[in-house]
């Protein structure tokens, strides 16, 4: 076989107008070949056959086993070829299985109905807006979505982050605003709300079970990669996508917030659905009578964490500093830590309350705190600078006290 070079030596001198059979003669080669190098459009290169797939005589006898059951294993099939003189390996035949097993799974899906006050369905919601938070930045919202599928009422709470302590004040605040406690929870394996771990069921996290055991409320952890179980909140999430965030602006959190609750409650709670025969509204008030109501208190959903003060005369807490008063530097103290507000125990004593911020490395100060710090330090400074003047103490006094003659 002619090589590359050949190819581009032929053309170079076909275009000198060099005759063929000098060509031939020079290259050492036929006429023919030069004639066939030349009327070659891009350079020869060798191009090996595909032999083809071991599994390719048995791909009807496979199609047939799949057919009669879907879920047959590779190993009872390959058995089943070896008697039809398949030698191929176990490995091709299960990326070939792997690749055409699900053209022969067939699923039947049928409506679902739901009684009044059944079951919640909840979901994460990725608003993909970023919202001001102070001092010139700006975070992600996400939405903890909830939806009663009887009604289609839905609620949802928006926060800054997808954590096991942002999902619990949510699920709260999102069963005081539609009114009361179904029986059940169903959920995927979002990491926020279930554990897994190898070999175990998935259940709720220590934290979530809890609250669900507080709210006598069941739960139901739905398999993996099944989001048409959960369809009533993943149909809201695109309702929220394409009827509520177009053309809108916010503010704050505060402000998402509050323009969805008062959108819910004039537009999404008043629409008619044909499934319902009425409004979600009125659908809702039926479902109401049947769910239960919330414990009152609520139950205690505040992130609750431990940590050390700095030398400084703050505290650290999910990335931002919120100042102390003097006295605590590098002791250990308890955080309870709410969407909204943060507070700082030592020993059970309250010793600061801030507003939580959600500004990256931000420095939280109260005012007092720094008064009082200022004044301590510069008490520290004069003691360094020089010995304090003490008063004279009379030692007769204590003399009189004890009854010793002078």
């Amino acid at each position: 076989m002619y090589q590359v070079h050949d190819w581009a030596k032929v053309r170079e001198l076909v275009r000198a107008v060099v005759p063929k059979k000098r060509i031939a003669e020079q290259l050492g080669c036929s006429r023919t070949t030069v004639y066939r190098l030349a009327g070659l459009a891009e350079p020869p290169c060798y191009e090996r056959r595909p032999a083809g797939s071991q599994i390719e005589p048995f791909r009807d006898a496979i199609a047939d086993m799949l057919i009669q059951d879907d879920a047959a294993p590779a190993t009872v099939i390959r058995e089943r070829l070896q008697r039809r003189g398949y030698a191929g390996g176990i490995t091709i035949l299960k990326d070939y299985l792997r690749e055409v097993r699900p053209l022969y799974r067939s699923r039947d899906f049928q409506r679902t109905v739901y009684v009044p006050g059944e079951i919640l369905q909840v979901d994460w919601w990725d608003t993909g807006v970023d919202v001001p938070v102070g001092k010139g930045q700006a975070r992600r919202a996400y939405g903890f979505v909830t939806t009663l599928p009887f009604s289609s009422a839905h609620s949802v709470v928006f926060t800054h982050a997808q954590t096991t302590a942002d999902a619990l004040p949510a699920l709260v605040g999102c069963l005081a605003r539609l009114g009361g406690v179904p029986e059940r929870l169903v959920m995927d394996r979002d990491s926020s709300l279930v554990a897994r771990a190898p070999r175990r069921r998935p259940r709720p996290v220590d934290e979530l079970a809890a609250l669900l055991g507080a709210l006598s409320m069941g739960h139901v952890v739905l398999p993996a990669y099944a989001p048409q179980s959960k369809g009533s909140v993943e149909r809201t999430n695109g309702y929220l996508e394409t009827s509520f965030l177009p053309l809108r602006s916010f503010e704050d959190l505060a402000d998402l917030q509050g323009q969805h609750d008062t959108w819910a409650e004039e537009v999404a709670w008043r629409r008619h659905l044909r499934r319902l025969g009425g409004r979600v509204a009125e659908a809702l008030a039926v479902e109401r009578a049947e769910l239960a109501p919330l414990p009152d208190p609520l139950p205690a959903v505040d992130r609750r964490l431990e940590v050390r003060a700095s030398r400084d005369g703050f505290a650290r807490v999910a990335g931002v500093d919120y100042s102390l008063p003097p006295g605590y530097a590098l002791r250990r103290l308890q955080v309870r830590l709410s969407p909204r507000e943060l507070a700082v125990f030592c020993e059970g004593r309250l010793v600061a309350r801030h507003a939580r911020s959600y500004v990256p490395c931000d420095v939280v100060r109260d005012d007092e705190h720094m008064r009082a710090l200022r004044a301590a330090q510069e008490a520290q400074r004069r003691l360094r600078g020089e010995e304090p003047e003490l008063p004279a103490v009379d030692l007769a006094r204590y003399d009189a006290l004890a009854g010793a003659p002078l």
